[in-house]
């Protein structure tokens, strides 16, 4: 990411380019966005709807400062198009057309964020694209991506707040991302995870580490502070507030002034970081390797402003790879269109019906069709959900990191989480089994995935077969399936309901899901 200009003496007759080359590069690189939109209307609406990737706006201009200082490697290493890199922005475009067809959204958005570093490369040529790579490659933290760490900060915050408040000598009752002191509850929710502040560290800590040192060695280990720091800051930051709550009894920092407190605390301890890293600088400007080049290019006789010879090849090779795969992916978005609305057959379970014994509601994307009812199952009531989705986008999607078994501030949250195999008609699947609480209650919950056909526990083995159903042209339909009962720390019981319920009722679930799909 950190690579240094190639040393090296130029040609003393090489010539600036012409405005006519100039122009021919930006067109290069500014088609992908319009041939792109739809991915980079997404990105956008990201950063529009959430403050963790606000910064996405600054991004660019960023990249584009940093290219403006480096300037003059223009004229030390003249763009020489490079006809390998078209094999890579290929690849770049067949990986944006996979997650297109698996509706994976983060994997579009860095393949098309990643075809301007590789298109730079084809038009420039690896002498100058390489004395540009950073500027380029910071591009990539354009991509709205981290919401996946939300929940394993959360754990972390939560684990780290409680050891430390009970190793201050205060009593806590803990139950999950939940806890209660003698003078309140708290509950660590994802505002409290500390995704915004990582985000931002490792942002400004890669920028910073590029601007103030020249060593490898000290870029990386600053990057590495910069993923560290902000996680443990946000422990502590955490623990002051509730003890900031605790001894005032609970008169501060329970509303809106913990975020202020929270924010106050991070720009401290990263103007902290930084000025510590100050110390170590190595920004000290050094004379380029080709200095002695420079000094014969500019004794011989200045020469008119060109355009390199294959320029205007490289430059349509560019268009004609970026244009393939949106013209690809939109040929089959309107052959796996399925225009008729989802009617979900009636899962035909043979089980007596049995009152719902829980208000409990998975939190997922709205889908086309619902279906929920509860069952009697050997003496234990088992309720069944199914979501059922079809042409889906990125606001309706089966498999996302938005959905989950409860949202981080509902009611019921999740305390226990584990894989278990089982068999749904026939076929083997590792699903998941989850326990969720209110201060009430407790549910079992097993959860798994129906994609076109195909039974998975797995996120990314649903994508992949949602991507080839699509490849195949047989559209997108999938459904998550969910079975809960309700549980008195008796998981062997639990299961045993489950399990019996799954292995009765499991080919009538299978042939509802299937009817659905075929009924027009």
């Amino acid at each position: 990411m950190f690579l240094k200009p190639p040393p090296g003496v130029i040609n003393a007759t090489s010539a600036p380019i012409s405005r006519q080359g100039t122009a021919l590069i930006a067109l290069a690189l500014l088609a992908p966005f319009l041939l792109y939109l739809g991915t980079v209307r997404s990105i956008v609406s990201v950063w529009n709807s959430s403050e963790t990737f606000a910064h996405g706006y600054v991004i660019l201009p960023i990249s584009l400062w940093l290219i403006w200082r480096r300037r003059e490697n223009f004229s030390l290493y003249p763009p020489q198009p490079w006809p390998p890199a078209l094999l890579l922005l290929g690849v770049l475009g067949a990986g944006w057309l996979a997650a297109q067809l698996g509706e994976v959204q983060v994997v579009s958005q860095y393949s098309f964020v990643a075809m301007f570093p590789v298109a730079a490369l084809a038009l420039f040529g690896p002498r100058l694209a390489g004395s540009l790579a950073f500027p380029l490659l910071f591009l990539l933290f354009a991509v709205p991506f981290g919401e996946i760490f939300v929940g394993p900060l959360i754990q972390f915050t939560a684990d780290f707040t409680v050891w430390a408040v009970r190793a201050t000598g205060i009593p806590v009752l803990r139950s999950g991302t939940r806890f209660e002191l003698p003078t309140g509850s708290w509950s660590v929710v994802e505002a409290c995870s500390g995704v915004r502040y990582l985000i931002s560290s490792i942002t400004l800590g890669c920028l910073y580490a590029y601007l103030t040192y020249r060593s490898a060695l000290r870029r990386a280990l600053f990057i590495g502070l910069s993923v560290i720091v902000p996680v443990i800051a946000n422990g502590l930051r955490a623990y002051m507030i509730v003890m900031i709550g605790h001894l005032s009894g609970m008169e501060l920092a329970t509303g809106v002034d913990h975020i202020i407190y929270g924010w106050l605390f991070f720009g401290l301890v990263m103007f902290v970081m930084f000025w510590i890293g100050s110390f170590w600088r190595e920004d000290t400007v050094a004379t380029p390797a080709s200095a002695s080049a420079t000094a014969a290019t500019s004794a011989s006789a200045p020469r008119a402003a060109g355009t390199p010879r294959r320029l205007p090849a490289m430059v349509i090779g560019v268009l004609l790879v970026c244009a393939f795969w949106p013209a690809l992916a939109l040929v089959g978005e309107r052959a796996n269109h399925n225009p008729a609305p989802v009617r979900l057959a009636d899962v035909a379970v043979t089980a007596p019906a049995a009152a719902d014994f829980a208000d409990w509601k998975p939190f997922y994307m709205e889908p086309d069709a619902r279906f929920h009812r509860a069952y009697q199952a050997g003496g234990v009531p088992v309720s069944l959900t199914v979501l059922y989705y079809r042409n889906q986008n990125p606001d309706k999607n089966l498999i996302s990191s938005m959905n989950r078994l409860n949202g981080y501030e509902d009611a019921w949250h999740e305390v226990e989480g584990t894989s278990r195999a089982e068999t749904v008609a026939g076929t083997p699947v590792t699903l998941h089994e989850g326990i969720l609480r209110t201060p009430q209650s407790a549910i079992m919950v097993w959860s798994f995935k129906w994609v076109g056909g195909h039974y998975t526990g797995s996120d990314p083995v649903g994508k992949l077969w949602q991507a080839a159903n699509k490849a195949m042209l047989r559209g997108d339909d999938g459904a998550a399936v969910m079975l809960a009962v309700p549980y008195e720390n008796d998981k062997e019981r639990a299961r045993a309901a489950l399990h019996r319920f799954l292995a009765e009722q499991g080919p009538a679930l299978d042939q509802a899901l299937n009817a659905t799909r075929t009924r027009q």
